[in-house]
């Protein structure tokens, strides 16, 4: 296995110690071979970079362990993503002590624990004492290290969603033990209690706990200064009113509700005593008239605003079809659509709110584009049959977003031009954002691109849309698609996520009441188009229809099913606020 590991090639190593680099990515198809070659582990060469300051080893399946030499080899990394490969389940040996890290994700693995010597790094001094941002979603891990905060007494951000946990550690709530966490996210857990001790979060500003097993919620809660967004969805609250709240009422609201006193919340010494008490009977005797007066309605429209239905191919008069060609399997075979009616994209911000959705997922889930890329359409503006195929850089001509016409190996010069002006300008070393996921298309002879019916390049990934197919504020009706080189179960998960977080927005658009807005000419640059005054023919008398997805067949040039989606299999994971209709 040592002999296979030294003689395997690792030119990307070559290329970032000859060229000083800061920066360094390893992915690619290519990647699970040498790394299984390496024992599951990373190269011991990668340790021997002490510029790097940026590290990220991104969809392996083999890789199992970071390796020995990492915290003495690479002194000044500031960030390491880990994300979508197999460690687990421990880290061994431990990661830290990487004294200037500040950010760490190790989401998508395969952890179940992090005890000490095989966690992320010593609690005395330090392990990570620059630490802001971890991320530890989509594991198995059932606890938390009791030592987390002192290992990294500066973290900011937290998430871990997606694990098993049943508790906080105790001492993660301890007076002073973090005192600049600002976000906390838990979601698709198995929490059962939340301490009152998570008052001592000061700086605390977004909580989401999402279905996990919490009956209820403390009163102490209303205690952190800086909250500004909590989600509960999904909990099973002793307090019925309080679980109906956090479905659809503002932050501001459930925390006024925990700060009086509501019925069955887990309460501190002295609430909801005397003229607080009577306040609060009074507000709730109010409310619930209110309600009572419209409950039903209310109901109705909660569940209308939440459903998503599916439309299967056989009962839609005029199915969108993406035909593949087979020049695709070398360059960037996988790829997955759908078709979203009823969305409602003009009021306020809500066209902000959808492109900026997609931003947060291009960097998380997606890896930067470089798991996979996701692409947004008028999907009246394309006209179908639509063909997935290849073009030689020369031939390709797309209307990028924002841009002129272009031939694709221009504007790929251009885009690398450009990212190398932003690197001077920066005065650092560094790979900027472009260069992230430029890279896919190095060497290729053939760039992937998606055309409508009319021979129009719509989408040409993992680099832009097209100007023509550019959503709008007045658009209802889209066609997404998301393509990838590695996985067909990455499209499918990265759609899911996007369906399901437009239904979010969806419903927060029909239940607030927005009096700012995009102006005439920040929606031009936006959307490249001006707004179309006719009502959204998505939406129902109210605006308040429900989603529907149609479903998308990708098939071969013969016609042969290659992907349904959304199949039986797809949107299993909606929460319970999300009801699907197959």
């Amino acid at each position: 296995m040592a002999a296979a590991a030294v003689s395997e090639p690792w030119p990307e190593l070559e290329l970032a110690e000859r060229e000083r680099r800061r920066e360094l990515l390893l992915t690619g198809p290519g990647l699970e071979e040498r790394v299984r070659a390496a024992g599951g582990r990373l190269p011991p060469r990668l340790f021997t970079l002490p510029l790097l300051h940026y590290l990220e080893v991104s969809g392996c399946g083999s890789l199992r362990a970071p390796g020995p030499g990492l915290a003495q080899g690479l002194p000044q990394l500031h960030s390491l993503v880990l994300r979508r490969n197999a460690l687990g389940p421990g880290l061994s040996p431990e990661l830290g002590p990487l004294l200037a890290l500040r950010v760490l994700d190790l989401s998508g693995n395969a952890l179940e624990a992090l005890p000490p010597g095989q966690g992320l790094g010593p609690a005395e001094p330090p392990g990570l004492p620059q630490l802001q941002s971890l991320n530890l979603s989509g594991n198995r891990l059932r606890e938390l290290p009791a030592d987390l905060a002192r290992c990294a007494p500066r973290l900011q951000s937290l998430n871990l969603t997606g694990n098993c946990l049943d508790a906080f550690p105790a001492a993660l709530f301890s007076p002073g033990a973090l005192p600049l966490l600002s976000e906390l996210a838990a979601a698709d857990n198995c929490l059962r209690e939340l301490s009152p001790d998570i008052a001592h979060l000061a700086s605390l500003k977004t909580l989401d706990l999402s279905n996990n097993q919490l009956s209820e919620i403390p009163a102490e809660l209303a205690d952190c200064p800086k909250l500004k967004e909590v989600n509960f969805r999904g909990n099973k609250l002793r307090d019925k009113r309080l679980e109906k709240m956090v479905s659809g009422c503002q932050t501001k609201s459930i925390l006024e509700y925990l700060r009086v006193g509501g019925r069955g919340c887990g309460r501190g010494k002295g609430r909801a005593e005397g003229a607080e008490k009577e306040d609060g009977g009074k507000k709730r005797r109010e409310r619930k008239q209110r309600r009572e007066s419209g409950e039903g309605e209310e109901e109705a429209a909660d569940a209308a605003r939440l459903l998503l239905r599916v439309l299967h191919v056989s009962e839609n008069p005029s199915p969108l079809t993406v035909r593949v060609s087979p020049e695709v399997r070398d360059v960037r075979p996988y790829i997955v659509g759908a078709v979203v009616r009823g969305m409602d994209l003009r009021p306020g911000n809500a066209l902000k709110r959808f492109l900026t959705s997609q931003t947060r997922l291009h960097e998380d889930l997606c890896g930067k584009r470089t798991a996979a890329t996701i692409a947004t359409h008028d999907l009246r503006a394309l006209r179908g049959p639509l063909l997935y195929a290849t073009q030689p850089p020369q031939d390709l001509k797309i209307v990028p977003l924002g841009r002129k016409e272009a031939k694709a190996k221009e504007l790929v010069r251009q885009l690398q031009l450009e990212a190398e002006e932003q690197r001077k300008q920066k005065k650092r070393q560094s790979v900027s954002g472009l260069h992230r996921y430029l890279h896919l298309l190095d060497g290729k002879e053939n760039y992937p691109c998606l055309m409508d019916a009319d021979g129009d390049v719509i989408s040409f990934p993992p680099i832009t849309n097209s100007e023509k197919t550019k959503i709008k504020k007045t658009t209802s009706d889209l066609f997404l698609e998301v393509t990838s080189a590695t996985s067909l179960q990455i499209c499918k998960d990265v759609m899911d996520t996007l369906i399901l977080k437009m239904a979010e927005m969806n419903k927060y658009t029909s239940e607030n009441k927005e009096e700012g807005s995009l102006s005439d000419t920040e929606a031009d640059a936006v959307s490249g188009q001006l707004s179309d005054p006719q009502v959204n023919p998505g939406a129902g008398k109210d605006g308040q229809s429900p989603l529907v997805v149609e479903q998308v067949r990708v098939v071969d040039l013969e016609g042969n099913l290659k992907v349904v989606y959304p199949s039986k299999a797809d949107l299993a994971a909606a929460p319970p606020h999300v009801t699907v209709l197959r």
